[in-house]
């Protein structure tokens, strides 16, 4: 049988080489993509010769379709496949590329000198990284590299456009950081102004709730587990357990602090611990001057809330501004697919994630986009189970300014038309986007980001209680400024101001979607860890049970709006909003949806 096996594969392996053969090749350089600078950028300099540039070229996958069916399969919890998560072997059998693909780019790339040692492949070949000098991309790819400063300073290495032979255009989907012009904020907030750290247990009525009196002018530990309702709450699956956060752009996340934050906050604590794991040679620099806020929110309330639940925190570069040298510059400016590439290939991934970093989708060229939203489809799929959440953004629908003669909204094309502005990653289908409150009762905090994407057609999980909302809009209302059948944000929030954490060794107030995220991150964490308890797999991909079955298991928020792109805004309302979603968790009830 084995020699049978082998004699087959072996055919196989003949007739694609054959059938590669019978490719014409014709090896003039066509246009495969080519980008329009968005605003604030200006060309400065051809970039040195002899500079590097790390670049990754995505291979076309044969059969996601039917990845994101079994995904969808696995997350419904009305179908018999749910929590039966796909092994890595599974997933790469839907998403490597053809056979013919992979021998066509290997003959391509040796034509140019690259030879196999020069690349490293993902496990499913559908990805191929190399490094090159600017001079030897410009030549193989037809492109003009040029050094590109944006308004605020921050400097990158660029081509408006690329080019490959037409007989691979269907066989590589595209190369990048090329054309990407994109600049990752995080999404905190500093108010100094709000520091307020007590202890006051004197009490103010919520619904069905009774929250500390303090939580209306500081939120604490305390405060998240009485609004949500997970007073009493032990976990119980530590040792099976996880959660991780994300660093990009230099934010370290500091022992020291943690510590300090839970003698605050978390006194029954143990010795503040967590793993950090470096990104392509990142380092999590614990000294108190390199601290940075969004990291140290994150990790202080993802960890805090779940404890002691095993964290997890990444350091990835990628931050601007890079400005090269005349010596060994390299261009690794691209955050998302460095932290990808290393979490995909590893074996052990804790089971809940958060992200409080986001970029204008308009902003990522689109294929990238694409190819980004269908990795967060593979670790959703995963043989872990994981749950990736990220912040909606804090531009309200758009910039967050309501005047429309100082708005800042053009669409990045040649139309430059008022349009409203999604952010992504939360855009993506296959992850959960948070939003924000603020208060006590809570609303929906203006920033909070929301609306409809023009990357992503909206996903069935949500058709009917976003078309509920539509159907209340006031017929006109934005015409032609947003995307009426694209996948709807947010959908869930959490509290997202007055946040109290330890920063470089002081106290200080903190907000954002930034907050908001980690915030249902733990939570998520602590129903994992129920599930884990009761013998169950991991939640994984959360959307379609939120949507399906968590409806009655979230505090509905109806008040408030979220402004931008010289509008008011969406309003938060009664079910599912572009606000809040479905509204802010109340964990015991969703317990009983989750276990």
């Amino acid at each position: 049988m084995k020699l049978f096996l082998l004699s087959l594969y072996l055919l196989a392996a003949i007739s694609f080489a054959v059938a590669a053969d019978l490719v014409p090749r014709n090896l003039t350089l066509q246009v495969k993509e080519d980008v329009k600078p968005p605003r604030g950028w200006a060309r400065l300099r051809r970039a040195h010769p002899s500079g590097n540039i790390r670049l990754r070229i995505a291979l076309y996958q044969q059969n996601f379709a039917g990845l994101e069916s079994s995904l969808y399969n696995i997350s419904n919890p009305d179908h018999a496949h749910y929590g039966a998560h796909l092994s890595i072997e599974d997933i790469a059998k839907f998403v490597a590329p053809h056979p013919m693909t992979l021998a066509l780019v290997n003959e391509w790339l040796a034509s140019h000198g690259v030879n196999e040692s020069d690349i490293v492949r993902s496990p499913a070949k559908d990805w191929i990284t190399l490094t090159l000098p600017v001079s030897r991309a410009e030549r193989i790819f037809g492109a003009e590299y040029y050094q590109w400063q944006h308004t605020d300073g921050d400097i990158l290495v660029r081509a408006t456009a690329y080019s490959l032979p037409q007989y691979l255009h269907g066989h590589i989907e595209l190369i990048q950081p090329t054309t990407m012009f994109t600049r990752t904020q995080h999404q905190a907030r500093l108010y100094p102004e709000e520091l307020e750290v007590v202890d006051s247990v004197t009490t103010v009525d919520q619904p069905n709730k009774r929250v500390d009196y303090s939580c209306q002018n500081a939120i604490t530990l305390r405060c998240i587990m009485q609004l949500y309702n997970a007073i009493g709450y032990k976990p119980r699956a530590a040792e099976k357990n996880g959660i991780g956060i994300t660093g990009f752009l230099g934010q370290n996340a500091n022992t020291k602090d943690l510590n300090s934050f839970y003698h605050d906050q978390l006194p029954g604590a143990k010795q503040a611990e967590f793993k950090s794991i470096s990104v392509y040679g990142t380092v999590n620099n614990q000294s108190v001057a390199a601290a940075g806020e969004e990291a140290n929110l994150d990790t202080q309330f993802a960890f805090g809330i779940s404890y002691p639940t095993p964290g997890t925190f990444w350091s990835t570069g990628g931050a601007p501004p890079w400005v090269p040298d005349d010596h060994t510059p390299t261009d690794s400016n691209e955050p998302y697919l460095d932290w990808l590439d290393l979490v995909l290939r590893s074996k052990h991934i804790p089971q809940t994630i958060s992200t409080s970093y986001a970029d204008d989708e308009q902003s990522v060229p689109f294929t990238y986009a694409d190819r980004v939203c269908k990795l967060f489809a593979e670790l959703g799929a995963c043989s872990r189970g994981v749950s990736v959440i990220f912040a909606s953004g804090d531009g309200g629908v758009g910039d967050g300014n309501s005047d429309p003669s100082t708005q800042q909204c053009d669409t990045n094309d040649r139309k430059h038309s008022r349009s409203f502005i999604p952010a992504f990653p939360a855009s993506c289908p296959y992850v959960t986007a948070v939003g924000g409150t603020t208060g006590i009762p809570e609303v929906a905090a203006t920033f909070s980001g929301g609306g409809f994407s023009d990357y992503f057609p909206r996903p069935a999980y949500q058709d009917q209680v976003v078309n509920t909302y539509l159907s209340k809009l006031r017929h006109g209302t934005y015409d032609g400024i947003f995307n009426h059948l694209g996948r709807a944000i947010p959908d869930v929030s959490a509290q997202s101001r007055k946040f109290q954490i330890v920063w470089q060794g002081k106290r200080i107030s903190i907000g954002g979607t930034s907050a908001a995220a980690p915030t249902f991150a733990g939570l998520v964490a602590l129903l994992n860890d129920a599930r884990l308890t009761a013998g169950r797999p991991t939640l994984g991909f959360l959307n379609p049970l939120l949507y399906k079955r968590g409806e009655h298991a979230f505090n509905d928020i109806v008040k408030g709006m979220n402004p931008g792109c010289g509008t008011p805004g969406f309003n938060a309302t009664k079910g599912w909003d572009p606000v809040t979603g479905l509204g802010t968790p109340d964990f015991k009830k969703l317990l009983k949806v989750c276990v």
